[in-house]
């Protein structure tokens, strides 16, 4: 103990550092840090000193910022095939939050598709040099993540069950192979491990520089000591971009401007919500114990420690994550801006704010206390609210682009640039990566939300990743409905959604309350199951107000849409549901037309769709001249939801509108008045019972509520949430965006053919592609499955197994009230979809049975009544 201590008090010595180093000195610094930081010169110049060229005049792509991410832009843009590729940078390359990065490199990430980020990255790393003959400083020890915990344990088994279906290998440990590959551990309370083969470290000054001499190679121009002074869009969506050396007139520009981020995208008219925050690591000198190994140990993550730890040479280097309430960030620079000449500087070090997390360390690998101090940096990294990067078009501007906001700049770098440049070349995006949407935040998103995020994001950085996990802090914003505080009284449990509060399920007297997360089934399970047989037997109202809603009028209304879906456009006061399309062909959205009007339509998409959808709406208005008028109208629209046998009952008692089936017929819109509140009704549920959507003014949201409560007093209404319509969506068939279809499939192998009408007379995007895919086929297919499983649900992502070979994955879940048992959507290849093939699910370590049947597992409420109709008339007939 006595040696553990003398190190805290040692490293808290390092308080003496100069506020700001020198840039020298900081240099200095980094020349510690890797295996390889030779940074060996090569006969390739990665950059232009200042400005030893001319400045180009135009350029097809304006990258901004020289770290990790810009240089990977520049570069794949370049050798994408791109010309007139231009990368500025307003000092010198790696300035910022890149020169000091601790380089790690990891394939492991529990976002299924940002694992393809990860994975591609580290694949770039392997063959970076060769390409460009710039050394890298590459290791690839492996990481190992320390379990110890039983919730560790279940989160790593949750992890490796999504870990079958991707090419990066993973697997889990026990406590003898953990201390194998780990000599220097402490195995006091290690219950095991999960190890990622081919992780490690890269350096990321030598990486930076290989992405820009692979840039210059491929054709891109990168200028050095040229900061942006100026961004103005033209009025064909072009943009001039103004430095002190002259103006390159731009197609597009993209902001990777690291911490300087907001300052760039404030000069285009856009607020990023992002913030420097205060990262500390130590370096030491030489430990015997280190030295006298044989082969590099693996990066260690200390989940319980919330720390990461490497081998530095032949010592170690230790990087924790403090508690949200010891974390600083540096507020002054949103407000005040990066202080001029800031680039390749460091803050003072406050070792004491880490000091938990060294003992724990210490803890962990005693000989870490053996160690001198060599060296401790602390520098700013730039968190967006959740830590996830902003990559991507900008909603507010045409041919703005950004990569910015995330913590991981070295191991995003390399797939970030791939991904982006793809979407820029080819039009769309090569997968789905909402996640990294940048338009996923909005008007709500205020500078104290971005900071109160990212401080719980930082200190949460290796808390346990529980299935529907919910945090906290920032909430609620302004997105309230106006039944939210009257939900909160009668037991509702709210999610986040796109800012919003929505109830996912309601406590009532008896159950047991609280947010109380697991692996397994929790506190939830039961009151779903009563809401389940509320909404299936009564009636029940769910508060959907998060739903995305745009009004679209004008001359060209109609073409528009018609050329922006598959679908066939709604006859006046009718409903469709209709998908937008890539260009080849992937489902980029789901939404629900509903046509008011001859060139007159209301819009619904998803909360966490809304602006996604209406950027690729905006841009294809911009793209064909379309003349309309777009208005968002989500904030000021309230919507209930009422679903059940005695809906009908319900809404008949409020109004004077006939709401019979034949006046008010399945998938029809009408604006009726319900309790003196107007509204515009829709005969659909996503619960597929007898249901109404009423769309209306929010500030009558509470009116119109308890009118409803009221009138459904005799027919035993009540509330029910999100998880129980999840449950209900998925036992009526009904596909979700970002699940069953998203941009990685086709709407054909997802099972919506029939909301594709290749043979309409307008030309939508993605129909040539579309009619090619239809005629090749598909090799896999969409299918549903019960699971025989105890306690656990499949969420969804899940590998499957068939003769110990992954053949597919679920991609969403629930248990079925209606079978008493799981259920799950999930890809198969064609030979193994029939019904009765019989395949094992991956939950929680164990492989589960799981069947192939018949879908929907219970018919909607619009398919029973037609099905009864005609029974009935063919018995009138006999």
């Amino acid at each position: 103990m006595a040696h553990r201590l003398l190190l805290v008090k040692n490293l808290v010595g390092f308080n003496s550092l100069k506020s700001i180093l020198p840039p020298k000195s900081a240099v200095s610094v980094l020349a510690t840090k890797s295996f390889s930081t030779s940074r060996n010169k090569t006969n390739s110049e990665p950059t232009t000193g200042g400005l030893n060229k001319r400045l180009k005049e135009s350029a097809e792509a304006v990258v901004i910022g020289g770290g990790a991410l810009g240089t990977s832009i520049a570069y794949h843009l370049a050798k994408g095939g791109m010309k007139d590729v231009v990368l500025l940078e307003k000092t010198e390359l790696t300035a910022g939050s890149t020169w000091h990065a601790a380089g790690l490199t990891t394939y492991y990430h529990p976002g299924i598709n940002v694992k393809n980020i990860h994975y591609y990255s580290i694949k770039l790393f392997e063959q970076l040099e060769a390409e460009t003959g710039q050394q890298v400083g590459f290791h690839t020890p492996g990481s190992l993540r320390v379990l110890s915990s039983p919730d560790r344990m279940d989160e790593a088994r949750y992890q490796m069950a999504r870990a079958g279906w991707h090419p990066a290998k993973q697997w889990m440990m026990t406590p003898e192979e953990v201390q194998e590959v780990h000599p220097l551990l402490n195995m006091d309370g290690v219950l095991g491990g999960l190890f990622n083969p081919g992780d490690g470290h890269i350096d990321p000054y030598s990486m930076t520089q290989a992405y820009a001499i692979g840039a210059r190679k491929y054709g891109a121009d990168i200028y050095q000591k040229s900061p942006v002074i100026s961004l103005k869009q033209r009025a064909d969506d072009t943009w001039d971009v103004e430095t002190e050396q002259g103006t390159i007139h731009a197609k597009r520009i993209i902001n990777a401007g690291g911490f300087w981020c907001q300052e760039i995208g404030r000069q285009a008219g856009i607020e990023h919500p992002m913030i420097a925050i205060h990262h500390q690591y130590a370096v030491t000198s030489t430990i015997p114990e280190v030295a006298a190994l044989k082969s590099e140990l693996p990066v260690v993550r200390d989940l319980e420690g919330s720390y990461y730890l490497r081998q530095e040479r032949d010592g170690l280097l230790v990087g924790p994550y403090e508690k949200p309430h010891r974390m600083r960030l540096q507020d002054s620079w949103v407000e005040d801006g990066v202080p001029p000449g800031f680039g390749r500087e460091l803050f003072e070090s406050d070792l004491e704010r880490i000091s938990e997390h060294l003992e724990m360390a210490m803890h962990r690998v005693p000989v870490l206390a053996k160690g001198d101090i060599q060296s401790v940096i602390s520098g700013p990294i730039t968190y967006s609210p959740d830590v996830l990067p902003l990559v991507g078009p900008n909603l507010e501007r045409r041919n703005y682009w950004v990569a910015g906001g995330t913590g991981y700049g070295i191991i995003h770098s390399g797939g970030v640039g791939k991904y982006m440049s793809d979407w820029i070349i080819d039009g769309e995006p090569p997968y789905d990566l909402m996640e990294f949407d940048p338009n996923r935040y909005g008007k709500w998103t205020t500078r104290a939300y971005v900071s109160t995020k990212a401080r719980e994001s930082y200190g949460m950085n290796n808390s346990v990743g529980f299935p529907k996990e919910e945090r906290f802090a920032g909430r609620p914003t302004e997105r309230v409905s106006g039944v939210h505080e009257i939900l909160k009284k009668r037991g509702a449990h709210h999610g986040f959604h796109a800012g919003w509060e929505q109830p996912e399920w309601f406590a009532l007297e008896g159950d047991e309350a609280g947010y109380q997360p697991s692996f397994r089934r929790t506190n939830w399970h039961k009151p779903c199951g009563r809401e389940y047989d509320l909404i299936m037997n009564k009636v029940g109202i769910v508060d959907i107000t998060p739903f995305a809603k745009f009004e679209i009028k004008g001359q060209d209304a109609a073409k528009l849409l018609d050329h922006l879906v598959a679908n066939t456009l709604p006859k006046v006061g009718k409903v469709n549901v209709c998908h937008m399309l890539t260009p080849k062909a992937k489902v980029y959205a789901e939404i629900t037309i509903s046509r008011t009007g001859e060139n007159e339509f209301m819009v619904i998409t998803g909360s966490r769709t809304e602006y996604h959808d209406l950027r690729w709406i905006q841009e294809q208005v911009s793209l064909g001249n379309f003349k309309v008028e777009i208005d968002n109208i989500t904030d000021d629209t309230g919507v209930l939801s009422v679903a059940g046998p005695y809906a009908r009952d319900v809404l008949a008692k409020l109004t004077s509108t006939d709401m019979s089936h034949k006046a008010f017929p399945f998938m029809s819109n009408k604006a009726i008045e319900l309790a003196g509140v107007a509204c515009r009704a829709l005969r659909i549920s996503y619960t597929g019972e007898l249901g109404w959507e009423l769309y209306h003014a929010k500030s009558d949201s509470a009116k119109l509520y308890t009118a409803l409560l009221e009138a459904g007093q005799e027919y035993g209404i009540g509330d029910f949430g999100l998880y129980v319509m999840n449950t209900l969506r998925q036992e009526k068939g009904f596909r979700a965006w970002g699940q069953e279809m998203l941009v990685d499939n086709d709407p054909l192998v997802a099972g919506l053919d029939p909301f594709i009408k290749l043979n309409k007379e307008a030309d939508f995007i993605g129909k040539a592609a579309l009619q090619k895919i239809k005629e090749e086929g598909h090799k896999r297919k969409l299918v549903l499955l019960k699971v025989d499983t105890d306690n656990v649900d499949p969420e969804g992502n899940e590998s499957i197994w068939f003769q110990d070979q992954v053949v597919g994955n679920t991609t969403s879940g629930c248990f079925s009230y209606h079978l008493n048992q799981s259920i799950a959507y999930a890809y198969l290849p064609n030979e193994l979809s029939e019904l009765g093939n019989e395949v094992g699910v991956e939950l929680l370590g164990n492989r589960y049975k799981a069947t192939v049947i018949q879908e929907p597992v219970v018919l909607t409420e619009p398919i029973r009544t037609r099905r009864a109709a005609k029974a009935a008339q063919k018995a009138a007939v006999n």
